[in-house]
């Protein structure tokens, strides 16, 4: 029933521009396009292909998974929303710099430190033309509030993106507006009140605070969409021989959940997976208009999730649905819930289709990974002193050939949660160093006992679930990877 319902939409809606009047055949640019799509607090159960017993619907996120390579073992560098975004635009852990645990504010400075590379610099370097779309969170610059009747301080804008239009951060942080090109668009003028979650039966949970005029939360996705289509069809038209860079981040399915009315009731998880529902038919939409204008079969691209999903075990009980499958915790947490995501690849002709891989990997490993699509040959790293991709990875040997050999040259992954917990993960051991989730699991922290243990150790291959705490008695693993996370912490590349 769910399935016809969707099909008959997908039916009748208009293709898009591009497809309806394809631009003429042109030689294709290279180096190909580069397109990163990050969803909001999705869950890696969220999805048909990693889940067959999930019950939202994704066949359009399929579809990608099964055009290209679906990474089982892919893991944000941070179990909330602001230190991901920063780690994937600069290929370096956030907690090197000035965040070390929470998330911003919309007020709060630009997270990204003035001349820090990121992958929209370099590659508008490259000759690439940069455009980012969606949730921002990375802070708007140093004045409170911010002046939105003016240019504002900071923001897309000014760390490489010739062309942006978005919003300043969670749509249940305020202010509610949009900005494009570093303006508000229109700026708030009004107030509203909040609202409740809808979890305790609210109509979508978001903070009093200042609005824009004609501001609608609920239509923050498919406008997000439209405007990432505009600059798709404008691109194939105006620049066909000039690659694009794309950086679209959903504002879903973090809260407010506010699936559109064709959606609701699509799904056998509430609100949630309704949104779920919604997230995957825009994406189609997408697909589809990259494809319709000639530009998909030369074009990385990337969908993944900036943490795990917000979806503790009494929603899982209630709706029968695993977003985060079986792993342990929830969004912010330290657990693998927190930070184990979805990532998917499709690259026509590079990646094989079907294709699923195992290796543990990290979303900061994107820079590295945009820069080598970019320029083949680039190294992964940069020397010692000098900024940029401090913690990434070049995935593209492993794309393109499955040699992994770059990974081999990583000691390790560093994990964090929302209060600074930190977790390595080395192989298949990790070591949590503290006691507790380190998020929104109850407890957050507990003290040891006495004589005991102050941290948490699990071998991931026999014990996926975190169960069985091994710290007390494998103490030579819980001093081998407390000396790695130590130097990976003291790396001389984390520069400033």
């Amino acid at each position: 029933m769910i399935l016809s319902r969707m099909t008959a939409i997908l039916l009748l809606l208009p293709l898009s521009g591009c497809r309806a009047a394809p631009r003429p055949a042109a030689t294709p640019p290279t180096p190909p396009n580069i397109v990163i799509i990050l969803a909001d607090d999705l869950g890696i159960g969220d999805l048909g292909c990693y889940n067959p017993d999930a019950a939202t619907s994704t066949p359009n996120l399929d579809r990608i998974a099964g055009a290209g390579a679906q990474f089982t073992d892919a893991h944000a560098p941070s179990a909330v929303c602001s230190p991901t975004r920063y780690g994937i635009l600069t290929g370096r852990y956030c907690w090197r710099g000035s965040l070390k645990s929470g998330v911003l504010w919309t007020d709060d400075p630009l997270l990204v430190e003035p001349g820090r590379p990121t992958i929209a610099s370099e590659l508008r370097k490259l000759g690439y033309r940069t455009a980012f779309v969606g949730k921002w969170h990375l802070g708007l610059g140093s004045e409170k509030p911010t002046d939105w009747r003016g240019a504002i301080d900071a923001g897309p804008h000014t760390v490489g993106f010739d062309e942006s239009v978005g919003i300043p951060s969670s749509l249940d942080i305020p202010p509610y507006c949009w900005f494009r090109d570093g303006i508000g668009d229109p700026p708030p003028s009004g107030t509203i009140e909040g609202s409740g979650h809808r979890r305790q039966n609210g109509g979508g949970f978001w903070r009093a605070g200042p609005i824009a005029e004609g501001f609608e939360h609920d239509a923050v996705l498919s406008r997000s969409i439209d405007e990432s289509i505009r600059i798709i069809e404008g691109h194939a038209v105006e620049r066909p021989d000039r690659p694009l860079f794309l950086e679209l981040c959903l504002s879903a399915p973090h809260t407010p959940w506010l699936p559109d009315a064709a959606w609701r009731g699509s799904s056998g998880a509430g609100h949630y997976g309704d949104f779920v529902n919604q997230i995957d038919f825009e994406m189609g939409r997408l697909i589809d208009a990259l494809d319709g204008c000639g530009l998909g079969t030369d074009t990385l691209l990337v969908f993944t999730s900036d943490n795990g999903s917000h979806w503790p075990v009494a929603d899982v009980r209630r709706w029968g649905h695993a977003s985060n499958l079986a792993w342990r915790g929830q969004k912010a947490d330290i657990h693998e819930a927190g930070h184990r995501v979805p990532f998917l690849v499709r690259w026509p002709g590079i990646v094989d289709p079907g294709t699923v891989r195992d290796e543990t990997i990290c979303l900061t490993d994107l820079y590295a990974t945009s820069l080598a699509t970019a320029m083949p040959g680039t190294t992964a790293r940069r020397p010692v002193g000098t900024p940029g991709g401090e913690d990434s990875v070049n995935l593209r040997p492993l794309l393109v050939s499955g040699d992994a050999r770059n990974l081999a040259g990583r000691e390790g992954i560093v994990h964090h949660s929302l209060d600074g917990m930190f977790a390595v993960r080395v192989g298949d051991w990790k070591l949590v160093e503290g006691l507790g989730s380190g998020g929104f699991t109850a407890p957050r922290r507990v003290e040891p006992e006495h004589d005991g243990p102050s941290v948490q150790l699990y071998d991931l291959a026999r014990d996926p679930g975190e169960t069985t705490d091994l710290a007390k008695t494998h103490p030579e693993e819980v001093a081998r990877l407390q000396a790695i996370l130590d130097r990976l912490r003291d790396d001389p590349r984390s520069v400033r």
